[in-house]
C-alpha cells in the first residue's frame, strides 16, 4: 500500500535497521523503543492485523513467530514478549500486521 510506513520500509523506500529477513517476514528495530530490545517483526504481505493474517495466511504468522524466536535467541537469551496490538483502541497505530519482540525482564514484567 502506498501510504503504509511498514510497506515503505519493507520496499526500502524508508530506511530500517533490519535484524532479520526471510521471503515472507522482515524484522527491524523499533524507532521509539520501549525496552532495550524492541524489534518489529512484520509480514511482507500487507494485512491490517494478526487476526486477518491468521485467516489469510496462517503459515506467514508461523513464520513471524519463528523469526521472533530467532531475534530473541540472538538478542535476549531466547526469552521474550511477542506483543500484537489489534485495533486502534488496543494501541495499534500502524495498520500492517506486526508484533513487537521485547525483552521482558528489563520492563519489570513477570516472566
Amino acid at each position: 500500500m502506498s501510504d503504509c510506513i511498514f510497506c515503505a520500509i519493507i520496499a526500502g523506500d524508508i530506511p530500517g535497521d533490519f535484524v532479520a529477513q526471510t521471503d515472507t517476514v522482515v524484522a527491524f528495530r523499533d524507532i521509539a523503543p520501549k525496552a532495550p530490545v524492541h524489534v518489529i517483526v512484520t509480514s511482507r504481505l500487507h494485512v491490517p492485523n494478526v487476526a486477518a493474517l491468521a485467516a489469510e495466511a496462517p503459515t506467514v504468522l508461523a513464520d513471524m513467530a519463528t523469526v521472533a524466536q530467532q531475534v530473541a535467541d540472538a538478542e535476549c537469551g531466547g526469552e521474550f514478549r511477542f506483543i500484537f496490538n489489534t485495533g486502534a483502541a488496543a494501541g495499534q497505530t500502524v495498520f500492517h500486521v506486526h508484533g513487537h519482540v521485547m525483552n521482558a525482564g528489563s520492563l519489570g514484567w513477570d516472566a
